[in-house]
């Protein structure tokens, strides 16, 4: 039986690095890159299948870097039969006060990243005929709240990509799935976040403060990313993939409430909305 190959970006740390440690422990071959392949050497030394394991150096932000990644995987291996694009980051701030490059730079991870990633992989996969992309989300791409305006917004975008990919790639045998997280235990909102430190008082009590709860909530999130990891390597084994999966309680219940709350504000605004309609002539 041929193992599947898995292609995960970001796999230094957190979501990434489970992800890649459960799949070595499964019938498959694993490609982990990072911005510092060091890193994901450090923690994957103990395992003995090194022959279903490829480290790689890759920023998504570097089109060569991913050019050259992906002529060496099909070289050794012929395929990609799964991409996770788990490569990025959060800018915490205010809407007002952001720094613009700061916000830039996160969208060029986040967003155009993977932008970058699917330009080099879909040829590859509409060839096959094959494949499944995994776009990691977030709960923070359904619902926002106050202090985390642009890392919204590079979910939200990636929702919309992400969304339409997935009807434009089905008739090549692609599967494409939004993984949405909610709060894991990882260091998302310590480390590997950049906050800005100069917003004004006047933003205290609501992007300041729903910052500083997300930092004092970093070693107590309810997520476990081993857990993570398990289900998302079954979702691939699933016939049916779905477009999108909220991993976590807590993004369950703050999805479903956001979601019910806009059905129930569409149907009470129903009758204001369809007078914007041309109106039918009466015969």
């Amino acid at each position: 039986m041929i193992k599947d190959v898995w292609f995960i970006t970001g796999a230094s740390t957190g979501l990434g690095k489970a992800l890649v440690q459960f799949l070595l422990t499964q019938n498959c071959k694993v490609v982990a890159t990072a911005r510092n392949p060091e890193d994901v050497k450090k923690y994957t030394e103990q395992y003995t299948n090194k022959d279903d394991l490829l480290i790689l150096p890759v920023d998504v932000t570097n089109k060569q870097q991913i050019s050259t990644a992906i002529n060496i995987v099909l070289k050794m291996w012929h395929q990609i039969d799964v991409l996770v694009n788990n490569a990025g980051y959060a800018y915490f701030s205010s809407v007002e006060f952001a720094n613009d490059e700061k916000a830039s730079k996160m969208f060029d991870v986040n967003f155009w990243g993977v932008k970058n990633m699917l330009d080099y992989v879909l040829p590859v996969m509409r060839r096959q005929q094959s494949g499944h992309i995994m776009n990691v989300s977030s709960l923070g791409g359904l619902r926002a709240f106050a202090g985390f305006g642009y890392y919204h917004a590079t979910k939200f975008a990636l929702e919309g990509l992400t969304e339409s990919l997935s009807q434009e790639v089905k008739p090549f045998g692609i599967d494409v799935t939004l993984l949405e997280p909610g709060d894991f235990q990882t260091d998302f909102a310590n480390r590997s976040a950049v906050v800005n430190e100069s917003i004004t008082s006047v933003y205290d009590d609501t992007a300041g403060k729903n910052i500083k709860g997300l930092q004092n909530l970093s070693g107590h999130q309810p997520g476990n990313p081993s857990q993570f990891a398990e289900v998302v390597f079954a979702l691939n084994q699933r016939k049916n993939k779905p477009l999108r999966l909220l991993l976590g309680s807590d993004a369950y219940e703050r999805a479903v409430e956001k979601y019910k709350d806009l059905l129930h504000r569409f149907e009470q605004d129903r009758e204001v909305t369809i007078t914007t309609d041309f109106q039918k002539e009466s015969k």
